[in-house]
């Protein structure tokens, strides 16, 4: 009998999953599982929940709840020898990443298309000394997933990350950054920057043209406007998923190096989480280094399938 490690984040999006656990816990039984539930006291009981799943004969972690719930097991995965399948039940206010990897964000269904889904290799970032699933970033916007209350958060969903980013146009300010990359180097003002593997970040900023296997970031920097007009070209390109804007610097790279040159303390963000501020960061992508139990046949995110 195959044994999965089921890690539940009780607090993540509008807990609607609580109605559906037992159903979800009925479907595995079904299709032949044996099952450990461990409910997440913290962040860093996640990442020590992962790393014992992945050091005790275990087959598959099954991880509900979401992106920063999912980014926290993700460490002790990436921290083990063995690391074990993925099989994500998305379960937070956004779930930028479960729609990427096209998981359906039902979750009777999602569970359902673990149960039927393969390994599937993907990507997985690293930031200095840690690791992340979808996206890092600093400036405008990027603070919204970790500053917005998690109790908006359950009763608003996406439209609270909204609600907050108006605010945060009446406050842009941006830094000096330098961003090297494959021997070329990017310095200004920036009022944004995001290294992306995903098809969205925070619920607000979208892409397209991304592959979650080819071992490639989507970097995207987003220079100050001079004036109200520049400011209103680039909120219009990014709702039509535009990156030719004059003030929009955006290539793809498996490697780089942000360095702050504004002389303050800049805070980043890891997959919706606070990701520190140090000076200088440096981001590389560890190809195919993880594996998630997918229905992906079809699905264009994956080139390698």
């Amino acid at each position: 009998m195959k044994k999965l490690f089921f890690i539940f984040n009780p607090v993540s999006g509008k807990k609607v999953i609580h109605k559906k656990l037992a159903k979800i816990i009925d479907e595995f039984v079904k299709a032949g599982y044996e099952i450990n539930i461990r409910t997440t006291q913290s962040g860093e009981d996640a990442v020590k929940q992962a790393e014992y799943a992945c050091k005790n004969d275990y087959d598959r972690i099954i991880v509900a709840g979401g992106d920063g719930t999912l980014s926290q097991c993700l460490q002790g995965i990436m921290n083990s020898e063995k690391k074990l399948p993925i099989g994500y039940i998305p379960a937070g206010s956004t779930n930028d990443f479960a729609e990427s990897l096209g998981i359906p964000d039902e979750q009777i269904r999602a569970a359902k298309s673990i149960i039927h889904g393969k390994p599937v290799k993907c990507d997985i970032g690293g930031l200095n000394d840690v690791y992340f699933t979808y996206v890092v970033g600093f400036g405008a916007f990027t603070n919204l997933t970790y500053e917005t209350p998690q109790n908006i958060k359950n009763v608003f969903g996406h439209p609270a990350y909204l609600a907050m980013a108006f605010p945060e146009l009446r406050k842009l300010k941006s830094v000096r950054m330098r961003v090297e990359h494959d021997g070329e180097t990017h310095e200004d003002d920036y009022i944004v920057g995001l290294i992306t593997n995903a098809s969205q970040a925070g619920g607000v900023l979208r892409f397209k043209d991304y592959t979650l296997d080819d071992g490639l970031f989507e970097v995207l920097l987003v220079r100050k406007p001079k004036n109200a007009t520049e400011l209103k070209g680039i909120v219009t390109a990014l709702l039509k998923n535009d990156v030719t804007n004059k003030n929009m610097t955006f290539f793809r790279t498996n490697k780089l190096i942000v360095t702050n040159l504004s002389g303050e303390p800049v805070p980043w963000t890891r997959d919706g989480e606070y990701g520190g501020n140090a000076d200088v960061n440096e981001i590389c992508c560890h190809k195919q280094a993880v594996e998630f139990v997918l229905r992906a046949k079809g699905n264009p995110a994956f080139a390698n399938i």
